[in-house]
């Protein structure tokens, strides 16, 4: 154990914990946790890192949780599969594959650890599938006083649907099972289309395909879209000269140029969202799910993004767009959709939703555009992503949640003396007492 100083991705957040602790095992984690309850420390557990907000943050006992990256037990006459929470979707995807089973969606970044991703509500686009954290068959947290306990629909309903995302506010997941399906091939094809046309065809669009989304820049009249679609064909895996033309020199070291540029000289900033959305559209892949779904993403930026009632899509979409030139942003907007599910705190618990994200780029303000953004999707009663910027507290968000008090009851039994709380969970969850 050494005390150091933690960092997110973006570099926003930052915090220097008393203690950092990285457990190879959940007997050794026990010990820590109830070390640091006896001393009166808190505990928050760090994932990768790819969250916006200060979730992670305590000058208390920080876990690192990356030597619990095991895959535990695959059972393919259930397709489900044991993991520890640790592991990353990036690890695990792979692996996974090795016994023909995959994850129904994932989102386009899969660094994330399975615990951190679905503490968070991390999702990908589809409109007939759900979230990530609704593949939680079952899981199992390890409680303040050392215990563990194992959920499930079963066992505990309420306990299992309040941990699916919890935003680490129960105690620390330690391990997960998880519902899979076969292993699949993705075709993918990006083409640009005109703004005004994707808006008018959004629900033919959006049920036509399994998963749809699109990028959209606040001075362009194109949106790049993208459609995932299973196919019987063939997984054709691009070379590694071609990934790197395109995932990494024109999708990262380019478009990192011309935001390097825009921040210098923001008057090139029209120029460079027509030039950007030109640019990114107009490929197809055929290849395994995974492979498909995640990007690289090495330029740096902060991000919000809002769940939204589907019917209301179109309209706050403009909004947003209007915002992005009123403000200068460098970068596009995100669309995705999303089916509704039950976990308690699910930013789509129950309603179909449309997710719309902002992004500014590293070293920007982003504090007044995001704000302003805020204010239009709480007029279409937003929910946050809760691993994304946000300006919400306890007050606003109980509303917005109908089951924000029964996860409330579960976090009293889980946690009473409030071991894993710290500012941000204080904030959004409200007090204990």
């Amino acid at each position: 154990m050494t005390k150091s100083t933690w960092v997110n991705w973006a570099g926003e957040q930052r915090c220097t914990p008393a203690v950092v602790a990285a457990p190879r095992g959940v007997e050794e984690l026990a010990e820590i946790v109830t070390t640091s309850a006896d001393a009166g420390r808190t505990v928050r557990v760090a994932g990768s890192g790819h969250s916006f907000t200060d979730a992670v943050l305590t000058d208390g006992t920080l876990i690192d949780l990356s030597g619990l990256d095991r895959v535990i037990e695959v059972d393919t006459a259930t397709n489900r599969v044991r993991v520890e929470a640790g592991i990353t979707l990036h690890a695990a995807s792979p692996l996974l594959h090795q016994h023909g089973l995959a994850f129904p969606n994932l989102g386009d970044i899969d660094v994330q650890t399975i615990a951190g991703a679905t503490a968070t509500g991390t999702h990908g686009t589809g409109a007939r599938l759900r979230n990530i954290s609704a593949a939680l068959h079952s899981v199992q947290v390890l409680r303040a006083d050392g215990t563990l306990v194992e959920l499930d629909e079963q066992t505990d309903p309420e306990g299992w649907k309040a941990a699916r995302v919890s935003l680490g506010a129960l105690g620390i997941v330690t391990a997960v099972t998880l519902q899979l399906e076969p292993s699949f091939v993705l075709e993918n094809v990006e083409r640009p289309m005109p703004v005004d046309e994707v808006l008018a065809d959004l629900d033919e669009l959006v049920d036509g395909n399994d998963h749809f989304e699109f990028y959209a820049f606040p001075h362009s009249t194109t949106a790049m879209t993208k459609a995932n679609n299973r196919t019987e064909a063939t997984e054709q895996p691009r070379g590694a000269a071609g990934e790197w033309l395109n995932d990494i020199l024109l999708a990262n070291h380019v478009y990192g140029g011309l935001c390097r540029l825009g921040k210098r000289i923001p008057a090139t900033i029209p120029a460079i969202h027509r030039f950007a959305a030109f640019v990114g559209s107009n490929n197809r892949r055929v290849d395994r799910s995974y492979r498909v779904f995640a990007t690289t993403r090495l330029v740096k930026f902060n991000e919000m993004e809002y769940a939204i009632p589907r019917a209301h899509a179109a309209d706050a979409i403009r909004e947003i767009l209007a915002l992005g030139r009123r403000f200068g942003t460098l970068m596009p907007i995100e669309v995705r959709w999303v089916a509704p599910d039950d976990a308690f705190l699910s930013p789509a618990g129950g309603r179909e939703t449309c997710y719309i994200a902002v992004h500014q780029y590293e070293g920007m303000q982003w504090q007044p555009y995001f704000r302003a953004c805020e204010a239009v999707f709480n007029s279409y009663e937003g929910r946050p992503h809760w691993g994304k910027h946000h300006f919400q507290t306890a007050e606003t968000l109980r509303a917005r949640y109908p089951d924000f008090d029964r996860f409330t009851a579960v976090r009293h039994r889980f946690d009473p003396t409030g071991v894993f709380a710290n500012d941000y969970v204080r904030r959004v969850l409200g007090p204990l007492a």
